[in-house]
């Protein structure tokens, strides 16, 4: 585990170190974020990666808008991306530029306006991956053809209850080996999680989570694939 260092030019929101940077087999990802004071926090993800021997696969430039809490890797080959007001097409043109010289498909997937531009809704706002074949899903939010890709790729869904939707319930870390770390406010979501044969760990986030809108996965950057 690697902590980015504190920099000046840094606001509250880097916590948040998850939407920055994506990193791929083929080099870390600069991206692009939709809200403009999270964007210098590319180059320091980019610089600090560049430390520890990790190279750059490439960086997302204007007119293109990018968020990783729109990216969600279904395999190794496949990345699902949310479009929305965060990630916009151009942004997502340009990734799938990135990546497809190196055989990896990019898949859009639209999502819904929810409260408008200045609440932040991701696609992983709406879906958690929990294992290879499970995914943690605010359902009635997500797209038809999402929802149909998902299915054509055999996961079955764990839909979140959903008077929990605005304590981030979908907001779910996976650690591998079904085990996961959640907030401890969304009782009713981890209870069906626990019973659909998870190790669920909790931490207290009405202050670090649920005031940022930021859940367990925000507050990662995963780097490498163990699996």
């Amino acid at each position: 585990m690697f902590q980015l260092p504190a920099a000046p030019d840094l606001s509250l929101d880097a916590v948040y170190t998850h939407d920055p940077s994506l990193a791929s087999d083929y080099g870390l990802i600069g991206l692009h974020p939709g809200k403009p004071n999270r964007r210098q926090e590319t180059q320091h993800h980019l610089e600090f990666c560049r430390t520890l021997g990790i190279p750059a696969l490439g960086q997302i430039q204007p007119p293109g808008k990018t968020e990783a809490g729109d990216m969600v890797w279904l395999d190794s080959g496949t990345l699902l991306i949310g479009q929305g007001y965060r990630t916009n097409a151009a942004g997502i043109a340009r990734m799938r530029a990135l990546l497809q010289p190196h055989d990896v498909e990019v898949i859009s997937a639209p999502l819904p306006h929810g409260r408008g531009p200045s609440a932040c809704l991701h696609l992983m706002s709406l879906m958690s991956l929990l294992d290879e074949q499970t995914a943690l899903v605010d359902l009635p939010c997500l797209a038809v053809e999402t929802v149909e890709l998902l299915q054509s790729r055999g996961y079955r869904f764990v839909e979140i209850e959903y008077s929990e939707r605005d304590t981030l319930a979908c907001n779910v870390l996976s650690l591998g080996d079904k085990r996961l770390l959640a907030l401890e406010e969304n009782q009713k979501t981890n209870h069906k999680l626990r019973q659909a044969g998870f190790d669920v760990r909790n931490f207290p986030g009405s202050e670090l989570c649920v005031n940022g809108g930021g859940g367990p996965t925000c507050l990662t950057r995963p780097l490498l694939r163990t699996t």
